[in-house]
């Protein structure tokens, strides 16, 4: 009889010893409390805690991505948007992110909409839409800031979507749609004036060498011919210009009527 409880207990004992036996992931801590107080942390791999006597929260110490609800705000020149953003965020200490504060995905999230809304509100639409990186980074060391007492390190947050009214989108095309013209028209006029400067300096070098204008005008010939129309060319010397101009000078001052005769 003795012999039978003696067996009743040892199993009994191995049993329970075995009860308390826990494994941990490589990514995993284990927080451990013996009853209700602190013991430290426990893993990875294979530990043993005192059935009955100690429990345990385990904590993920992976990179976590949580995304954050879409947010209403107004901006700093008073236009409401609507912003969407990501974190990622990580547990460095296991104990004070289970003593510290309670849940604590759901308080960094919450400290990220606060954080969302003071960034949004301290910048323009313009900042909100360009600089978008820079914003990020501001948010991203405000929330570490807040969530450091906590065991949590904010490896990175961006914004995902930026939503505003249909009015103002209406007006930032119409914007861009004048700069675009604006710079269509700046390029316009810097092509008119670069080509006149070329012209300038080609009748220049013809004005030094006139020969140069009759290769253009065989040039112009050769292009004409080429295109099999019936356009006819006729091609006079420059000299003929040239002598006609000078008669003309002279026939103008045989015109001119002479002065009175002196008594």
């Amino acid at each position: 009889m003795d012999s039978i409880a003696f067996s009743v207990v040892l199993v009994a004992a191995i049993v329970l010893a075995l009860s308390g036996l826990r494994v941990a992931n490589q990514y995993q801590r284990a927080v451990v409390f013996r009853l209700g107080k602190l013991r430290g942390t426990r893993g990875p791999g294979l530990y043993w805690l005192v059935p009955f006597i100690e429990w345990q929260q385990t904590v993920d110490l992976r990179t976590i991505t949580a995304s954050v609800d879409k947010q209403e705000t107004i901006t700093k020149d008073n236009v409401p948007v609507k912003v969407t953003a990501v974190i990622w965020y990580s547990v460095t200490d296991p104990v004070k992110s289970v003593v510290e504060v309670r849940e604590v995905d759901r308080a960094v999230i919450q400290v990220a909409l606060t954080s969302l809304r003071n960034i949004i509100g301290r910048h323009s639409l313009d900042d909100v839409l360009k600089d978008q990186e820079r914003l990020g980074a501001d948010m991203r060391a405000a929330v570490d800031l807040a969530t450091e007492p906590w065991g949590v390190k904010v490896v990175r947050v961006e914004m995902r979507n930026v939503e505003i009214p249909e009015s103002m989108q209406r007006a930032m095309a119409q914007e861009a749609e004048a700069l675009r013209e604006k710079r269509a028209r700046i390029i316009k006029a810097e092509a008119e004036l670069e080509a006149s400067q070329k012209l300038k300096d080609a009748a220049g070098l013809i004005m030094e060498k006139p020969a140069g204008l009759e290769l253009r005008r065989m040039q112009m010939i050769t292009e004409v011919g080429a295109e099999q129309n019936t356009t006819t060319i006729i091609m006079m010397p420059s000299e003929f210009v040239t002598a006609a101009s000078a008669i003309a000078q002279w026939a103008g001052r045989a015109n001119q009527p002479t002065g009175p005769a002196s008594v």
